[in-house]
């Protein structure tokens, strides 16, 4: 007969609560820095320096077919070897820009191309520069497109932060592998994590959701 003991990972609640609010503030630095990061090169790729074009399309390529843990690895134990050394949590940030950035760059782009080319001379012919014509005129219907897509990236990277425990990023899995290995009831402190994950990623899409929408209302 299994017996389920759930007060003894539920006694550790600051723990968890801790580690959920860890998770959160990774999240809250990570997303927008990220979805800077692809809005740039999804500009690159679609209408900036050919010089700049490859380098970007070469990142967006290695990110997207490499795993995540690999690239947090290679920030945490292999820039090291470079003479940078990060703390854990930083090096996860980086991780986490560095690889929604790759993803929302091509989701980006998808809206950018998506903009009807009428526009886009509508806007040139009112004498505004290129970089007018894309913050003003081709940027926000794109990003209101494509803003769904966005959205689940950003909880999919919210989600991956649950390896940056690996590193000993105090998130969320990291504290509850601590408590699990406190007092082995290992299959309580992943079945409770896992809730408080639902509820995070929940709660962000929803965040995320009403955002987007009071967003495109206002403009």
């Amino acid at each position: 007969m299994i017996s389920l003991a759930f007060g003894e990972v539920l006694v550790d609640w600051p723990l968890l609560l801790q580690g959920l609010a860890s998770t959160a503030a990774l999240t809250a630095v990570a997303a927008p820095l990220g979805l800077l990061l692809g809005i740039c090169c999804a500009w690159i790729r679609s209408d900036g320096p050919r010089s700049l074009r490859w380098l970007v399309a070469s990142y967006v390529e290695l990110i997207r077919n490499t795993p995540f843990i690999v690239q947090l690895f290679f920030i945490f134990f292999g820039l090291p070897g470079l003479g940078v050394r990060l703390s854990p949590e930083l090096a996860s940030i980086i991780a986490m820009v560095i690889n929604l950035g790759a993803y929302a760059a091509e989701i980006v782009r998808a809206g950018i191309e998506a903009t009807p080319r009428g526009q886009i001379e509508a806007g040139r012919s009112l004498a505004l520069t290129r970089r007018q014509v894309f913050t003003h005129v081709i940027l926000p219907p794109a990003l209101g497109r494509v803003w769904p897509a966005i959205t689940s990236q950003i909880v999919i990277v919210m989600l991956g932060s649950a390896v940056c425990g690996q590193i000993a990023a105090q998130e969320l899995s990291y504290f509850a592998n601590l408590i699990q290995s406190r007092n082995f009831r290992a299959f309580e402190a992943f079945i409770v994590a896992t809730l408080l994950y639902l509820a995070l990623s929940m709660a962000l899409r929803a965040a995320l959701v009403a955002f987007g929408r009071r967003w495109r209302l206002t403009r």
